[in-house]
């Protein structure tokens, strides 16, 4: 698959990503294919749309960046200099220089290029299933803009054809709102077309858009209609709380009743450490690893994206999610008693925790270098976050059903194995139970801070957060270097 995905990637001429790994340009020729007459078989929509897909496995930035610049957790790792870009976030002091937040820009781009390629050519050619190539590809596009958007506002929105360096830096940025607008028409248009089941594993069904169109709602505050499209999915999908709330994100448990959108990762060798978005395992799971680690179950990593005694202390007595999301490196050492367990620590920071969900197990190892090549999968949406965004919209919308919302926030405090007891209350003390448990239920999942500023309390709960500016993330200066058009940075930065 990666060998079509990168010939793809030269074709079509994505100048604007420069992804600093030989593999991309070192393609043998008889693999090349000129773009301009590509698309002359279903096989070839099918390709395109595998390339289109791509993209997404980049996500282990969206874990980090949402919980590091959260009061969830710290950047960790080697060193404060060790991708120092996260220890920038972590401590407020980030700006237009920084390497993950080019690369999210950037890598976000590249997907939208590449489903505009499907777009542009969308009708060289008729077939059955085309519908819904469309349709998936309808949804990666609005599922790049919206990260787009959450992260740093207002961006040029080009559609139905690719993207040059030359083009988007000569396009005004879009507004906030437009973007938006795109979003919804692209997920409204995959809903459409979509079923709720997919015969093939990963592939976007109407429940993953629907789910991302309530969640776009949400984050304008458009509560209405985020309950209208929330409910839909809740009552006519076909989803389920997992019985096991420990088991969730084991690679064992893929495709269980409670995943509605995740991003597929094989055990494989797929890239490498000048090529992050060649890799074909989950690099979350590698670098949350223990450092220096010895001992049963785990095995040793690089101990970023470290969970905070902040986190720790917001579950509540006996929430049996507390362990199953964070693991306490010394409660767990003397438990093993009497083997031995080591481990280290690193340069980066240390706070005892590490994220229990997405932590490397001995028995979820990948081929190679086991820290690049993880298998279990990134689960973007689960059911219990869209259970908890429909009672947050039904709570906050202007005729507020408030019966229904604690119905919804009840069924996930009181799922199997979880048993906390139900909650009793309305109005606003009904939104801070919502929050609490959108905090604890999803913690280590990177939506955190984008919960905080969505909601307006991020100035209240991260340490160096500046009202007006952090909000949003800055623009990397060097597409604001390219850009004829004249991008103003974001409010606040200076670089």
């Amino acid at each position: 698959m990666k060998l079509f995905i990168r010939t793809i990637l030269l074709a079509t001429g994505i100048s604007l990503v420069s992804l600093s790994c030989d593999d991309f340009v070192d393609i043998d020729p008889y693999y090349a294919q000129d773009a301009e007459n590509y698309f002359k078989s279903p096989d070839d929509y099918q390709r395109a749309l595998v390339g289109a897909y791509d993209l997404m496995q980049t996500s282990y930035l969206d874990i980090w960046i949402g919980e590091i610049a959260s009061n969830n957790s710290i950047a960790g790792g080697e060193s404060v200099t060790d991708s120092e870009g996260l220890h920038q976030i972590d401590a407020m002091t980030h700006g237009g220089v920084n390497t993950e937040l080019r690369s999210i820009f950037r890598f976000m781009y590249a997907g939208i290029t590449r489903v505009n390629y499907i777009f542009e050519n969308k009708d060289k050619l008729e077939f059955d299933g085309k519908d819904r190539i469309l349709a998936e590809a309808h949804f990666l596009r609005a599922y790049y803009y919206f990260e787009l958007v959450k992260f740093f506002g207002d961006v040029p929105v080009v559609l139905d054809r690719r993207l040059s360096a030359t083009e988007v830096s000569g396009l005004p940025r879009t507004p906030k709102a437009e973007v938006y607008t795109q979003i919804q028409n692209d997920l409204i248009a995959a809903a459409e077309v979509l079923g709720w089941s997919t015969p093939v594993k990963g592939r976007i069904t109407k429940g993953a858009a629907l789910s991302l169109l309530g969640k776009a709602y949400l984050y304008q505050d458009k509560f209405t209609e985020a309950a209208t499209t929330l409910d839909e999915v809740i009552n006519d999908g076909p989803y389920a709380l997992s019985a096991d709330f420990a088991t969730i994100f084991r690679a064992s448990n893929e495709g269980s009743s409670e995943t509605i959108f995740d991003i597929e990762y094989v055990g494989t060798e797929g890239g490498s450490y000048g090529c992050f978005v060649c890799l074909e395992g989950f690099a979350a799971v590698g670098f949350h690893g223990i450092r220096q680690y010895t001992g049963p179950i785990y095995t040793s990593g690089n101990s970023y994206n470290l969970p905070t005694q902040d986190l720790v202390d917001e579950f509540e007595p006996g929430d049996p999610r507390l362990p199953a999301s964070v693991l306490d490196i010394e409660a767990f050492k003397t438990a093993q008693l009497p083997t031995e367990v080591l481990y280290g620590v690193g340069g980066g920071g240390h706070t005892g925790y590490f994220n229990n969900k997405y932590l490397k197990r001995l028995d979820e190892l990948g081929a190679g270098d086991d820290d690049l090549t993880s298998p279990v999968n990134h689960k973007v949406i689960r059911y219990a976050d869209v259970l908890l965004m429909a009672a947050e919209a039904h709570n906050r919308k202007s005729a507020p059903n408030d019966g229904l919302a604690l119905q919804y926030l009840n069924e996930v405090r009181q799922r199997p194995s979880v048993n906390m007891p139900a909650v009793n209350v309305t109005g606003s003390a009904l939104t801070q139970a919502i929050w609490h448990e959108r905090r604890v239920e999803l913690a280590g999942e990177g939506l955190h801070f984008f919960d905080l500023v969505r909601t307006g309390r991020a100035a209240a709960e991260i340490d160096g957060f500046t009202t007006n500016k952090n909000e949003l993330f800055p623009l990397p200066q060097d597409e604001i270097d390219l850009a004829s058009a004249g991008w103003a940075q974001n409010i606040g930065y200076n670089n």
